[in-house]
Parts: C-alpha cells; sequence; structure tokens
C-alpha cells in the first residue's frame, strides 16, 4: 500500500476557503464597526432625553464660572434692550436640541410617536426623584413682587436658611443705570434686560452685575452692592474679607465689618450652595419669565407674593413721601379729582400684577409646578405654616434655623424701625393700614384695583364705618386655592 501524499510545509488552501475566511473577517469589521455605531447614536439619545426632560443630575453640574479677568465685555445692551450673548446661546441651545432630537428619528434609535408623546408630556413636569445618596437637586427661587408687599420680610425666610445663597434686589442696580421709558417696546425692553440678568445671576454668573454698579468695580472688588448686608451669603466666610482701613462701603453688612465685596468670591460662594433664591420687586410680567422655566439649567419655583393695595398704597405714601406729594395735596386740599396720572399709574400696577397671577393660576405647560401664589395677609397670620408651605413647594427642607427666625421675628413687641426692617408682630400690624387710611383714599384704590382685588379675595369697604371696623373681615379665605 502506497504511504499518504506527505502535506508540504506552506501549501496553500484551496481558493473556497481563501474566500470563506476573508468574508468572515469582513463581517467581523463590519458588526465591529455597527456595534460602535450603535453605541454612540444611543449615547447621542441619552443627551437628547437629558435635555428634553431637563434631568435633575444635569441641573446638579455646577456651571463654569466666566475667568474672573476675563468676564465677557460683550455682555453690554444691544439695542433691543436684551443681552447679546445670553440671545445667542439661547437660540444656539435651541437649535442644537432640534438637531439631536432629529438625528435620533432619521436612525430610528427612537420612534416618532415616542418622541412627540415625550415632547407633549415633558413641558413643565417635575424631575423624576434622585437616586437614593444622591445630592438634592439644585432650586433656582424667585420671590416675584411689588415694593411695600412685605417681600423683604418673607425672604428672610430663604435669606436666614444656611444652604440657600440669597440675593436681595440684585436688579436694583440695572434700574439705577438702564434708562427705560415708561409703557409699550422700552417696557418689553426693560422686561428682557431683567430677565437676562437674572438668568445669569440664577447661574452664579454674578460677574453680569458688574456692568451696572456705580462705579465701576475694579479687579472684581466694589464697595457699592446694593444692600449687601441683607444677604447672609454676602456677609459669610470667606465673601467677608478683612476689613480695609479707610474704605468706604456704601451698603455694609450688619452684624460684621467685611472688606469689599469680592465677586469672584462671592460666585464661588454662590456655587457652592446647595440652592439659590432671589428677591425682585422690579419683574413685572411673568410671561417674560419662560425662557427661565425652559432652561434645563435650571430648576425654576416662581412665588409671586400680593397684598391689599390699599395696604401698599398707605405704605408707600410714608416710605416714599416725596413721590406722593400730589395725592397727599389732594388729601388735604380737599380737590374734587385726583390727577388722572395718578389713578393711570395706580391702575396699571395693579393690572400687571393681576395678569401675571392670572397666567400663573392658569398653568401654562411651562409653569406647570413652578407657580405658587401667596398673600402677605396669610403670611403675616400664620407665617410658619406659610414658610413650610412655600418650602415644600420649593422643594427644598425646611431647617431649625428658620423657625426659629420666625418665632423671634413675628412676635417682637413692637415693629422695627426702617422701611425694610423684617422685625414686627407680624398677626397685628398687617391690617394697621385700615385705621390711618380716610375712606376716599380707599375708595380711589377699590375703583382702580377692583379686579385685583376680586381675584386676590380683598373685600371692598363700602363705607368708613366697615373700613375701620376690625370684626367686618376684609379678606376672603382661600387655603390651597394658592398654590399651583
Amino acid at each position: 500500500m502506497a504511504p499518504p501524499f506527505p502535506m508540504e510545509k506552506g501549501l496553500a488552501l484551496p481558493q473556497d476557503c481563501r474566500d470563506f475566511l476573508h468574508s468572515l473577517r469582513m463581517r467581523s469589521k463590519y458588526a465591529l464597526f455597527l456595534a460602535f455605531v450603535v453605541v454612540v447614536f444611543v449615547f447621542i439619545e441619552k443627551e437628547n432625553k437629558i435635555i428634553s426632560r431637563v434631568s435633575d443630575k444635569l441641573k446638579q453640574i455646577p456651571q463654569p464660572l466666566v475667568d474672573a479677568n476675563g468676564t465677557d465685555p460683550a455682555l453690554f445692551l444691544a439695542d433691543n434692550a436684551s443681552l447679546l450673548s445670553l440671545s445667542e446661546l439661547d437660540s444656539a441651545f435651541t437649535q442644537l436640541q432640534g438637531r439631536l432630537r432629529n438625528l435620533s428619528l432619521q436612525l430610528g434609535v427612537e420612534a416618532a410617536g415616542e418622541a412627540g408623546a415625550e415632547a407633549e408630556a415633558g413641558a413643565g413636569e417635575e424631575a423624576p426623584p434622585s437616586p437614593p445618596g444622591a445630592p438634592p437637586p439644585r432650586r433656582h427661587v424667585l420671590l416675584m413682587a411689588t415694593t411695600r408687599t412685605g417681600s423683604s420680610f418673607v425672604g428672610e425666610f430663604f435669606n436666614q436658611q444656611g444652604n440657600i445663597f440669597y440675593l436681595f434686589e440684585p436688579l436694583w442696580h440695572i434700574e439705577r443705570t438702564v434708562s427705560f421709558e415708561s409703557g409699550g417696546a422700552s417696557a418689553a425692553g426693560s422686561a428682557l434686560v431683567y430677565r437676562d440678568v437674572l438668568k445669569q445671576l440664577f447661574l452664579c454668573d454674578l460677574y453680569v452685575l458688574e456692568h451696572f454698579i456705580s462705579p465701576l468695580p475694579e479687579d472684581h472688588l466694589t464697595q457699592f452692592m446694593f444692600r449687601r448686608g441683607s444677604s447672609r451669603s454676602l456677609c459669610e466666610e470667606p465673601v467677608c474679607t478683612p476689613l480695609v482701613k479707610k474704605g468706604f462701603e456704601k451698603y455694609h453688612c450688619k452684624n460684621r465689618r467685611c472688606g469689599p465685596l469680592n465677586v469672584t468670591l462671592a460666585a464661588e460662594a454662590c456655587r457652592r450652595k446647595e440652592h439659590m433664591a432671589l428677591k425682585a420687586v422690579r419683574i413685572r410680567q411673568l410671561e417674560f419669565l419662560q425662557p427661565l422655566a425652559e432652561d434645563p439649567r435650571l430648576d425654576l419655583r416662581v412665588i409671586q407674593l400680593v397684598r391689599d393695595p390699599r395696604a401698599v398704597l398707605a405704605s408707600r405714601m410714608v416710605a416714599f413721601a416725596g413721590k406722593y406729594e400730589g395725592w397727599k395735596k389732594w388729601l388735604a386740599e380737599g380737590q374734587a379729582r385726583l390727577g388722572e396720572e395718578e389713578v393711570q399709574r395706580l391702575r396699571g400696577n395693579c393690572e400687571s400684577i393681576r395678569l401675571s397671577a392670572e397666567l400663573g393660576l392658569r398653568q401654562p405647560a411651562w409653569l406647570r409646578g413652578r407657580y405658587m401664589l401667596v398673600r402677605y395677609e396669610d403670611v403675616a397670620r400664620w407665617p410658619l405654616r406659610k414658610a413650610r408651605e412655600m418650602y415644600r413647594f420649593a422643594g427644598i427642607p425646611l431647617t431649625a434655623q428658620v423657625e426659629d427666625w420666625i418665632q423671634r421675628n413675628t412676635q417682637a413687641a413692637q415693629d422695627g424701625s426702617g422701611i425694610y426692617s423684617t422685625q414686627k408682630n407680624s398677626s397685628e400690624q398687617f391690617e394697621k393700614w385700615r385705621f390711618s387710611m380716610p375712606f376716599k383714599l380707599a375708595q380711589v384704590v377699590q375703583a382702580a384695583c377692583g379686579p385685583a382685588m376680586h381675584l386676590f379675595g380683598y373685600r371692598l369697604a363700602r363705607d368708613a364705618a366697615a373700613l375701620t371696623n376690625r370684626s367686618v373681615s376684609l379678606l376672603e379665605e382661600r387655603g390651597t386655592f394658592w398654590v399651583t
């Protein structure tokens, strides 16, 4: 029998075997490439869902501060009274969101029906709860009010909590620096400026204020930050730097002496705090806040504080006496009619407040779960209860520190001095105006502000006796109707 045919070393395989192995290698490469593509687009889709749902995880990431020595000089007012860099940022973000979603739909990663349902249901929804052990989501609380509504007092409910960075009326600087005529397009322009600055402040970009502080800060140091002493966060270490000898600070801290405010240190302190709160009496139109409510970097909560317009006028005539000489002259001389311009200004203020409240109470999708209406009279009668309601609405746990402050500052034997005092016997103070206001003055307010008073549950006084009779309540009880 012949021996088997020996295999020679390096003998080539048949052609069909070589073709099979080549095909197998190519298929493996294509499979790896396809897997890589799938992973990339799954990652893109996850990012897209994070953007569309405004997830808590994204909100927890602190935004990088503007370089201390490189504040963008483009943050000057444009012709339309907005801020150029912020408008461009909003536009770019919207375009990016749309491109991500369109790309996902084209690749089939997300069904078109699911995308549409998410877009319809996602606006205004509460973010999903944080996983166990994760830090709480960062909240951004805006206390929206007008002058003499008790906003300084209510603002202290947030100022007194250690994990909240609180600012007192930072928009005051814009009002003093930028000149706007009343009414029309100019009023809309001012609202845009206020809104854009507000957005940057909520993002802890405090450098935006430097353009409006006069005189201009040098090396990010200023001695003219309005009411610095009303913000604990601006008077704590390390923001409170050693006192500079012979240094004049117009708005100094109350309980300690600090050097000029270092804006960089303040911005860093803002980022370290868990939450941000801000009081503003210069935001009049709630609808202008929609871009803030829809910004995924923010978790906005708006608390609109209102007060009986009769009480507001009585307080303003005392606090800002020089601006109400016409009213006082009318009361003293018994003229038949008050100047129409004065009445129109009063009516316009009331209507602005009413329209914003009606918008909030309608609960549009962008504002759902983000708006709360509070009457000052209810806060004055039940301060601790209302503080708990506001904190629950904001999604922030209330600390004993705040409760102690409320107990100490709402049971004072007598009201504190000064137009911004927050020390008062609140349950007695809120109706004092009734016993000093002439009835004909109350009639003017009731005629000008009737629709707003009806919405907020303030009863009209039909005669002088009803106005001064303590047993006749001028308040309708509204309960939880005020939380939306």
